[in-house]
């Protein structure tokens, strides 16, 4: 059972950055997973943000991040981070990562349901 712990969350003015990371545990195979960030404001559904695949050579962002946001990943560390630049006060939400095993292939997955594996979450707060 992969267990994944985020942490880098907090409170930063518009227009600053942050570096989320996600730490990966219980697993000898970390590079066979793709890992997913997600967001999800008070009141709303949980949204895909950027995902990379297992090699780290494929990454894919929603448009609303794409350009300010960079996921990558470091397999000998077992963690992934989103760095976040030109952060807007529309990005306060609480981000999860998680993860999917790729049995074959080298892909990342955009959606909740492709992921079996979730973080606890971390809290980004940015002020106008």
């Amino acid at each position: 059972q992969v267990q994944l712990v985020e942490s880098g969350g907090g409170l930063v003015q518009a227009g600053g950055s942050l570096r989320l990371s996600c730490a990966a545990s219980r697993t000898r195979t970390f590079n066979s997973y793709a890992v997913g960030w997600f967001r999800q404001a008070p009141g709303k559904q949980r949204k895909f943000v950027a995902g990379v695949s297992w090699s780290g050579d494929n990454t894919y962002y929603a448009d609303s991040v794409k350009g300010r946001f960079t996921i990558s990943r470091d397999n000998t560390k077992t963690t992934v981070y989103l760095q976040m630049n030109s952060l807007k006060p529309e990005d306060t939400a609480v981000y999860y990562c998680a993860a999917a095993h790729t049995y074959s292939g080298d892909y990342y997955y955009t959606e909740t349901e492709d992921y079996s594996y979730w973080g606890q979450g971390t809290q980004v707060t940015v002020s106008s």
